[in-house]
């Protein structure tokens, strides 16, 4: 009987979190190398499961087809923290949100024009619900750090090894071909090496010769105290998309990646979260906590970059910015194209051949 391929995966956020949990479920012996479980990504997602907005259909069904895939994790791992929660978007003019509408209706996706009424029966606590929006009923959010950390826990329950608190330094090439890691304490060595280490991805293909077109633009965050339950599901309204954590958390951004802070990250914290106690009936017992400014992981032309590297055998990429939508489709087909050695047509477009 061959030995399980000896597999490191470099980043403990909601992408090294699902490769290494499906890479597991498949027999590999895995190894998740990382600076801080949770990632550095991750902890700062609006963390919204959708296929809305600006997609070319290809993409918009490869999302869609990961929505089914997080109800299909969440049958395997029932503690997820996942809700189909649904939707409430009207952030885009009338006419462009019935052009939207109309585009992704015929695509297949559940949209529904709602009124002012039916918008205030979704959402009561709404201070002015919109006279006119759409509700997506099948949209969804995840808590994704606690995800991450339950993924990892149950791959280190059948096996694979987790080590934290540790530097990747370099990968290893011998020969034309990727065959480990440096870190800061030592070096390992693998069969295949996935680098799925946002922003972080850049500098460590650098190290292997490879150039990764990637940008990572920051996304301010806001999180309010733990509070009643003041909304049902996603709100999309114009320059303020907010949500509801399971622990009671309003996280809002002027829109779901956030925005840039442009140097007062304090100043405009308050002023998005001033946006927010207005926004809902209640609001003004809502206390700030704290805010968040993510780096998006983003490829040039904002597709995912996944698979193998031609120039570096031994070496796969995961970066991308709808991370969270997407960690379980990606985790799944990078399991199978590893250890079944066979090309998913599925990623056929987000290869990193596209740049050359």
């Amino acid at each position: 009987m061959p030995s399980a391929q000896k597999i490191i995966v470099i980043g403990a956020g909601i992408i090294g979190a699902s490769i290494a949990w499906h890479l597991q479920r498949k027999g590999a012996d895995v190894t998740v190398v990382a600076e801080k479980v949770g990632g550095v990504a991750t902890p700062n997602s609006f963390a919204w499961i959708n296929a809305s907005w600006g997609n070319p259909e290809f993409y918009f069904h490869f999302r869609r087809r990961s929505m089914a895939e997080w109800s299909r994790l969440a049958r395997e791992l029932p503690n997820l923290p996942l809700r189909w929660c649904g939707g409430l978007c009207w952030d885009l003019p009338e006419a462009e949100l019935d052009a939207y509408a109309a585009q992704h209706h015929g695509w297949g996706y559940g949209l529904q024009p709602v009124n002012q009424n039916t918008s205030a029966m979704i959402e009561p606590n709404l201070a002015e619900p919109p006279e006119y929006a759409l509700h997506v009923a099948e949209e969804g959010a995840v808590e994704p750090v606690a995800a991450a950390e339950i993924l990892l826990k149950d791959a280190g329950n059948r096996g694979a090894r987790l080590l934290s608190d540790i530097e990747v330094r370099r990968l290893l090439t011998e020969n034309g071909r990727v065959t480990g890691i440096e870190t800061s304490q030592g070096i390992f060595q693998a069969d295949h090496v996935v680098l799925a280490a946002g922003a972080g991805t850049v500098a460590l293909a650098a190290s292997a010769g490879i150039d990764v077109p990637l940008e990572a633009p920051p996304g301010l965050i806001v999180h309010s105290r733990p509070a009643p339950k003041l909304l049902n599901g996603l709100v999309m309204a114009p320059e303020l998309h907010m949500r509801q954590t399971v622990e009671g958390r309003i996280i809002a951004g002027s829109d779901f990646g956030g925005t840039d802070p442009a140097g007062d990250p304090e100043g405009a914290a308050e002023e998005l979260f001033g946006k927010v106690k207005a926004a809902l009936k209640g609001g003004e017992a809502l206390a700030l906590d704290f805010h968040t400014i993510g780096y998006r992981p983003t490829p040039k032309d904002g597709l995912p970059i996944l698979g193998s590297v031609d120039a570096q055998p031994g070496l796969y990429l995961a970066v991308l910015h709808s991370g969270v939508t997407l960690a379980p489709l990606v985790g799944l087909l990078a399991a199978e194209e590893m250890l079944d050695g066979a090309s998913a047509p599925q990623l056929s477009a987000f290869r990193l051949s596209r740049f050359a």
